[in-house]
């Protein structure tokens, strides 16, 4: 079954690029395009898309105006984020106001399939590239929903080196490559270190391993 997405972004070589990446990716198809956030709430209605990516800075309605809209006309529809900003104040404001997940522009194709197969799973996705950002917004407040806190874990040393490389933002060939192993071996070892932690996004497994100081904000 294909999940079907609808992209609103004010620049159209940024939506040409995105919808070419995602024509890569099996089962996600772009139903609908928009260059303005005012269009969003009825295209949303129109269309009725799995997923919605949505940039923050456009000329007329912004993205998060347009993502309270959307909230109480569609809220089936799973946002992702797709912005070059990357403040901690307008992260977290994005987070709070009911967005999925948060993802930077310049993003390669395997992380725009991690952020979209997250959603569609119900999971959340943050960009690693940003993930210090809101481990130290949520270090100094609130968590974000779904970012999970602390836990006991019974991981073995592989894991551990695995789990340092995926939060630092390698793919899972990058650490096939690094490691010398399978890229089916690295995937088992990412499963079995997400059901041991029971954390199944990018932005948990980050704030997880700097309170287990697994990592440090310094890495």
């Amino acid at each position: 079954m294909t999940c079907t997405l609808l992209l609103i972004d004010d620049h159209s070589l940024i939506r040409a690029g995105i919808r070419a990446m995602i024509n890569d990716i099996p089962g996600f198809s772009v139903i609908g395009e928009a260059d303005d956030g005012a269009a969003l709430s009825e295209l949303a209605l129109q269309l009725q898309p799995d997923i919605i990516l949505l940039d923050i800075s456009m000329k007329h309605t912004n993205g998060l105006d347009a993502l309270r809209q959307l909230l109480l006309m569609r809220p089936q529809s799973k946002v992702l984020i797709l912005s070059m900003h990357t403040d901690p104040e307008l992260i977290m404001r994005a987070l709070k106001g009911g967005a999925h997940g948060y993802l930077l522009k310049d993003t390669s194709i395997i992380e725009l399939e991690q952020a979209l197969r997250a959603l569609l799973h119900g999971e959340r996705y943050i960009s690693p590239a940003i993930a210090h950002t809101v481990i130290n917004q949520a270090l100094g407040g609130t968590l974000p929903a779904n970012v999970t806190t602390q836990r006991q874990h019974n991981l073995t040393a592989r894991q551990l080196e695995i789990l340092r490389l995926i939060v630092r933002g390698k793919s899972t060939r990058e650490i096939a490559n690094g490691l010398d192993l399978s890229i089916k071996t690295v995937e088992t070892h990412r499963a079995q270190i997400m059901k041991r932690l029971q954390i199944y996004d990018i932005a948990g497994l980050v704030l997880y391993c700097v309170r287990e100081r697994i990592i440090s904000l310094d890495d």
